[in-house]
């Protein structure tokens, strides 16, 4: 019978697969990247097959039965030089929508070698010639250890570095060429995002997981130097995550289950005739439920939102409606097997609250050889910490840290791009209101005495509600662009100027000019030279500029704008359309760096946890820089092989209140990534990946605060005047992905097998200051056999390992529709 049975399922199984269908559709716009007009009798062809497309009147295009399987698509028209997407799957289950945005030839029948360029792997512009990468949303989905996680997948660039070589892998801070986390800045088509992570440290960036659903990035762009003159507050990166538009034809989606999350994305037309089209996905993760089940004490706990609207008004005019929100809660549980590890991770950090959504409206209009963008903008974040002597069972009497944060911001911005002969001008302007709320509690000493009544330290406790009144944030900028010398010499120069009415010299828009100009030079048909200058402002977080004393009075308010002067150059070396090659150095200079009054460090430094970065008085006085070199090579899709490999030297350094430069918490000296994929027959693809990361500078323990003030921190304290003398072990790890798919009657199925971390790598993270256990880990050892004293006096201080590896596999599905 059991026989019977097996053979029926097998029987079943075979019927199934062999209705499998084979074929799939490609569809998407063609637009003129000048001036985003459709580019009509556009040429779309597909490797490997006859079939294609052309463009209609409105840049459309849709391509049908495509045998299903990944291809490199490209597109061409006359007066305008070939662009290849690559990697591009096309399935059964999902229509596969692309954009093509195409150059135009400087001259259509010139015969410089410029013009002849075979340039598609590019990703670089007029304005951004050097240190700029970009990663399509296929060598997202398919990245090794990123689990569909943009955040961890960029760290393949040359110059990202996170903070998993010090924390044990579990943030997403994005650290570019040395910089602090909150040194980045993130636009979503055009919408700047603030919070782009899960349980986001206010005042600074990052968190465990990120918020982005990938299945709408079409592509992202990473520059970490040569800013357009666009952007404000960005020191160390630009991110520009493109999004895809929905399917003009009907409505599909997929569904993504796997150990820790459940995803459901829809995509589809609103209005056929208008081609009127939305993206909508929702997300519920389950890590809790992991948590739980291997026995760790904290319970994380999140949704995220996303949608998208596009609404070509007609042929000059688009309308864009963006949404992105997230619902975190961090709390913690009892474990079943009490270990000192896990009872110091329920008294180590806080419980967590907070929701964040970013909504913009975006207007984009063509003119008459270019085209403006007027957008508008809302970003929200509310934050709620909780902290107690013992986070398992809290009570008011014992609380040390209560945070109700929130900060809004309100945005408006006009860009103009233009061409007027071979110039191409940029200018715009920006308006921001913004309203942020805190109020605060947080013990930073408890008041200790020892057994004869005497004071051993003195309490210090911040306590206050923000004062700060709603103020605007204003900025000008323009820029100007043209090609010289045959079009072999490239010069493109902006300047930028912002302001703000709540510091004292905030509107003073002298003191934030931030002129930037580059060059690039075309040496053969391979070789390219390229030369950028800048300097950039960032205004300080707004848990700095909101902190207020005892008395109510905001003790910042005279604080300056960051400011950091970038000088890179490099070369690129292009031997063939799927191949390129970069060498870079870069030096940066940073001055008004906030340092912290209280212990005299550079708050650059900080932001790495999941506490406030910024809740104390400050002085922009401190100094920095960092500097390097980095190489980058990147393989397209070709012959089912594609790869990447970056690697940096650089050296980071920050001064506190002395004045002395010192590494900083980001300087690991040496970051190397290797990521390879390979497609084999019958829809199986491997994909492997390895990081390494010099070892990340750490504080020492002041062995008389940390025993004194365990008690009620719940960590040890660290030597201020020994701060970043020490170095952790190099970090190393390489993740592991496979994937296989199956095709069926407009419905797909990809299951994925993704290892991070396959063979056990040690993951060095700042050692952990605790009191030794009794055998039980019921209550703490001391020298006498008495109950621990308020004072530590009679615990036995020790310091846990904290490198244990840690393997983490994700088996799961993608089901489209």
């Amino acid at each position: 019978m059991k026989n019977k049975l097996l053979l029926l399922i097998l029987f079943v199984f075979e019927a199934v697969f062999s209705i499998a269908q084979s074929t799939g559709t490609v569809s998407g716009t063609v637009t003129d990247r000048s001036t985003l007009l459709p580019v009509a009798g556009a040429t779309i062809t597909i490797d490997k097959v006859t079939s294609g497309a052309v463009a209609d009147s409105n840049g459309r295009f849709r391509a049908t039965d495509i045998p299903t399987g990944s291809y490199n698509i490209t597109c061409t028209a006359l007066g305008y030089k070939s662009t290849t997407r690559y990697n591009l799957v096309i399935s059964s289950g999902n229509e596969q929508v692309i954009s093509f945005e195409l150059e135009p030839e400087a001259s259509v029948l010139s015969t410089v070698i410029v013009s002849g360029r075979k340039r598609t792997v590019r990703a670089a512009s007029i304005e951004t010639p050097l240190s700029v990468q970009r990663l399509t949303t296929e060598e997202i989905k398919s990245n090794p250890g990123g689990n569909f996680d943009i955040s961890r997948v960029i760290q393949s660039l040359p110059g990202v570095g996170g903070t998993s070589g010090s924390v044990g892998g579990f943030r997403n801070d994005i650290i570019i060429r040395g910089g602090a986390p909150n040194e980045n800045v993130y636009y979503l088509d055009g919408i700047e995002i603030p919070v782009i992570n899960h349980f986001a440290t206010q005042g600074s960036a990052g968190g465990p997981t990120g918020i982005l659903n990938v299945s709408f990035i079409e592509d992202v762009k990473l520059s970490s130097s040569a800013f357009d003159a666009r952007y404000d507050n960005a020191l160390s990166g630009v991110f520009q995550f493109k999004q895809k538009n929905g399917n003009t034809q009907r409505t599909q989606g997929n569904l993504r289950l796997s150990a820790t999350e459940l995803a459901l994305t829809l995509d589809g037309p609103l209005h056929k005739e208008k081609a009127i089209t939305y993206l909508a996905s929702v997300r519920r993760s389950y890590l809790q439920f992991l948590f739980q089940a291997i026995d760790l004490p904290i319970r994380p706990n999140y949704w995220d939102f996303q949608a998208k609207i596009n609404y070509p008004i007609n042929k000059n005019t688009t309308l864009t409606f963006l949404g992105i929100g997230a619902l975190d809660e961090f709390s913690f549980a009892e474990p079943k097997d009490a270990t000192p590890e896990k009872l110091y991770v329920i008294n180590s950090n806080p419980s967590i609250q907070q929701q964040s959504y970013t909504l913009g409206l975006s207007l984009k209009k063509n003119i008459a050889r270019g085209f403006w963008t007027l957008a508008l903008s809302r970003n929200y974040l509310n934050n709620e910490l909780d902290k107690f002597e013992n986070n398992d069972l809290p009570s008011e009497e014992e609380r040390i840290l209560g945070v109700r944060s929130s900060e809004t911001e309100n945005k408006l911005r006009f860009d103009l791009s233009r061409s007027v002969g071979d110039w191409k001008f940029t200018y715009g302007a920006m308006a921001q209101y913004v309203d942020f709320k805190n109020s605060t509690f947080n013990v930073i000493r408890k008041p200790i005495e020892d057994e004869n009544g005497e004071i051993v330290q003195p309490g210090n406790t911040i306590n206050f509600q923000s004062p700060i009144d709603p103020f605007f944030k204003t900025g000008l900028y323009g820029q100007a662009s043209k090609r010289f010398a045959n079009e072999r010499l490239a010069i493109s120069a902006g300047i930028r100027a912002d302001g703000n009415s709540y510091t004292d010299e905030g509107m003073n828009l002298l003191k934030t000019i931030s002129p930037r100009v580059s060059f690039s030079y075309v040496l053969d048909d391979n070789w390219t030279a390229n030369f950028s200058a800048g300097r950039y402002f960032k205004l300080p977080p707004f848990t700095i500029l909101g902190y207020a004393d005892a008395g109510g009075y905001l003790v910042n308010r005279g604080a300056d704008y960051l400011r950091n002067d970038h000088l890179a150059a490099g070369f690129e070396y292009i031997p063939n359309e799927v191949t390129r090659f970069t060498i870079e150095g870069f030096y940066k200079w940073y001055d008004n760096v906030p340092v912290s009054v209280r212990n005299g460090i550079s708050l650059s430094n900080e932001g790495g946890d999941f506490n406030v970065l910024g809740n104390e008085e400050v002085r922009t006085d401190g100094k920095g820089k960092a500097y390097g070199i980095e190489f980058f090579a990147q393989r397209k899709l070709t012959n089912r092989f594609f790869g990447i490999l970056s690697y940096t030297l650089f050296w980071s350094r920050y001064s506190g209140s002395n004045g002395i430069l010192v590494p900083s918490s980001w300087d690991n000296r040496h970051l190397l990534s290797i990521t390879w994929g390979y497609k084999f027959p019958r829809n199986w693809e491997l994909g492997l990946k390895f990081r390494y990361q010099g070892g990340a500078p750490y504080t020492p323990f002041d062995e008389i605060a940390s025993r004194i003030n365990y008690l009620s921190q719940g960590t040890g304290i660290p030597d201020y005047s020994l701060l970043n003398e020490r170095r952790l072990n190099a970090f190393n790890v390489s993740d592991v992905r496979i994937d296989k798919k199956w095709n069926f009657n407009r419905v797909s199925l990809n299951l994925f097998l993704d290892v991070s971390n396959w063979y056990r790598a040690a993951s060095p993270a700042y050692p952990q200051y605790t009191f030794r256990r009794t055998a039980d880990n019921s209550a703490f050892e001391t020298t006498d056999g008495q109950p621990v004293k308020a004072d530590g006096s009679n615990a036995i201080p020790i310091l846990l390992g904290n490198d244990d590896p840690s393997v983490i596999p994700t088996i799961g599905f993608i089901v489209e529709f």
